[in-house]
């Protein structure tokens, strides 16, 4: 007989791809797991994960399983939510992931009042590029994802919470300062400064542009960073341009707002979304995540036809 323990134990050998990892994340010794697991197997008639390889990885029916198995675990979990729904009661865990072009400009906005709001939602945040949010997502390391939308992922759904435009900030002297229109052709040049591989902004920057093939041939150096922050200092200093999400314009000084122009002949979008497996189960603490977020953005955000939306994929 297939037990929830079984399943929650391939699980967890699946997300760590360690026995001894696995075992101390579930509270109990490895020995324990391992026997269980075997068990398992035996039942089954079939290997789940492949003991010959490190990291330890799953079989093709063993994924199959797992995934099934995760599918279970998670309807299991409904019930509990089922029941707190009832009584209306607010509280559990809530794992975040998000973005770093997202997570020093939208957190400060909304999850101190969260918390305080809901002190019986224990919260944890991480920050992590787009692609291990997905990933996170699938292994249920993480229960929810703020990031950029569409992913084009069909086992992740996806609430979009608001729209925010892509802006250029320019070094206080740089001539795109003094044009009146700035058209996105302007911007794919070797003076812009761009984050670094894996992150889903500077996908859209080259996206937007298409400059896959464009060398930084007059900029000091070769430089690409993970903080737009960073790069907005480099900007101040070197010369150049970047490109930055406006939600990071909040957080300037008035003096430095003059830095930042608007593209005349297209508004870039970004869709911000909270993203969730498909088996997810804390539907009330999702809203509520969703409403908190929604209530502090400028409500102009909040509209879709703003502008044009560009993806990262």
């Amino acid at each position: 007989m297939i037990t929830i323990t079984q399943l929650e134990y391939i699980v967890a050998v699946d997300t760590y791809r360690h026995f001894a990892t696995a075992a101390d994340k579930c509270f109990i010794t490895q020995p324990t797991l391992s026997m269980q697991i075997k068990k398992l197997e035996e039942f089954l008639d079939i290997t789940i994960f492949d003991r010959s390889k490190q990291p330890i990885i799953p079989t093709d029916v063993g994924t199959t399983i797992i995934e099934q198995a995760r599918i279970i675990l998670g309807n299991t979990k409904k019930i509990d939510d089922i029941i707190k729904d009832h009584k209306n009661t607010i509280e559990g865990s809530l794992k975040i992931g998000i973005i770093p072009t997202l997570a020093p400009f939208l957190l400060p906005m909304f999850i101190g009042d969260y918390i305080r709001n809901y002190p019986g939602i224990k919260v944890d945040v991480e920050e992590m590029v787009s692609e291990e949010i997905i990933k996170s997502l699938k292994k249920d390391k993480i229960d929810v994802g703020i990031f950029v939308t569409p992913s084009k992922e069909d086992k992740i759904k996806e609430i979009p919470l608001f729209y925010e435009e892509m802006m250029i900030y320019a070094h206080k002297d740089h001539d795109l300062l003094k044009k009146k229109i700035i058209e996105v052709k302007d911007i794919a040049t070797p003076e812009i400064w761009m984050l670094s591989d894996g992150h889903c902004f500077r996908n859209q920057v080259i996206n937007l542009c298409e400059m896959h093939d464009l060398q930084h041939q007059e900029l000091p150096f070769e430089f690409e960073s993970n903080s737009l922050e960073t790069l907005m200092k480099i900007v101040d200093k070197e010369g150049g341009f970047t490109l930055i999400p406006e939600l990071a314009t909040q957080y300037l000084p008035k003096e430095k707002l003059n830095q930042v122009k608007r593209f005349t002949n297209l508004h870039p979008l970004r869709e911000v979304s909270l993203v969730y497996s498909r088996h997810y189960s804390k539907n009330k603490l999702l809203d509520l995540l969703a409403k908190s977020i929604q209530n502090i953005i400028p409500k102009d955000l909040l509209n879709s036809n703003r502008g044009t939306i560009v993806e990262w994929r």
